[in-house]
């Protein structure tokens, strides 16, 4: 029994706009009681003499949907694995996460105030110790992934997989800012898309494959499977951008306009980038093909992607 394939009409027709599958909220709830731990364990340590552990949980604890962690946990589950098997991996992916919002939401980057609806880590700790907590937090993020309770040769590849990830994610927002106030160009835009968001969530996935121990043939599923939802995840942020709320996304909209960002409505339009999103996160599900109804829980993911209004 395939998974469903024709996501995007029943995104667009459903009507059920920032509806999350029925079974994420218990995935969630798991990758928080692990993050909690996590965060009482680091707490527990001596204060170094500083506030870094505190700036550290600051960010960690604003919430969100932890849309990555989750895809960590259910693509192993989608290969047949233990989910308590991907925790540390989830853990550490969405300690990358939370180290690139950090940083993004600085004054030399994107200056904002305002994140996940609460200020931002550098209006409350200072620029120096933001980014001393984003640097801890990436580096933190390896050591943790290395600790999965997987074979040596599975923990190499692992740590392998999040430290290219990451280094693809920073690429995209050094692009990103380098497009600033230049003429929209489709390279530039793709390149950024494929780097900035699309790397991280396919690196999800490809974490979640190792730690379930699947098959080559449906760990490159899955890989190509995370790729074409990161991309349809980033053309989605970029037309909430322009058509969400401030108080719906947790942050300041409309910025990247006002300083002329390379984005996918600014080079094909509006209508153009709602298509493009629906075409990949349709193209996401048929990759999810070979993984048969294991993968429904994942093809349920990219609905949503398409489908959420922050």
């Amino acid at each position: 029994m395939p998974v469903r394939e024709n996501v995007a009409t029943d995104a667009a027709c459903s009507g059920r706009a920032n509806i999350l599958p029925d079974w994420y909220p218990a995935t969630r709830e798991l990758v928080e009681r692990v993050l909690q731990r996590h965060l009482d364990s680091l707490a527990a340590r001596p204060a170094g003499h500083s506030r870094l552990t505190e700036a550290v949980a600051y960010s960690v604890q604003a919430g969100g949907k932890r849309f990555r962690p989750v895809l960590v946990v259910e693509s192993c589950r989608a290969s047949g694995g233990d989910p308590e098997a991907a925790l540390p991996a989830a853990v550490a992916i969405e300690l990358v996460h939370t180290f690139s919002l950090i940083h993004d939401d600085l004054p030399a980057m994107d200056d904002d105030d305002l994140r996940r609806g609460r200020p931002t880590n550098h209006r409350v700790f200072g620029e120096a110790l933001a980014i001393l907590a984003g640097d801890w937090l990436a580096v933190h993020a390896l050591r943790l992934v290395a600790q999965c309770p997987v074979d040596a040769a599975i923990a190499r590849e692992l740590v392998a997989a999040l430290a290219e990830g990451t280094e693809r994610m920073i690429a995209g927002q050094a692009a990103d800012m380098a497009g600033e106030r230049q003429p929209p160009q489709r390279e530039v835009v793709q390149f950024i898309h494929r780097h900035k968001t699309a790397a991280l969530i396919e690196t999800c996935c490809r974490l979640g494959a190792l730690c379930g121990g699947s098959s080559a043939a449906h760990r490159e599923a899955l890989a190509r499977f995370g790729e074409s939802l990161g991309l349809a995840f980033q053309v989605a942020d970029d037309l909430l951008d322009q058509t969400a709320s401030a108080e719906q996304m947790g942050k300041r909209t409309l910025k990247d306009a006002a300083v002329d960002k390379q984005t996918y409505p600014a080079v094909f339009g509006v209508a153009a980038a709602r298509a493009e999103a629906e075409r990949l996160a349709a193209e996401a599900v048929a990759a999810l093909e070979p993984l048969g109804p294991a993968g429904q829980r994942l093809a349920d993911l990219a609905r949503y992607v398409v489908s959420r209004d922050h």
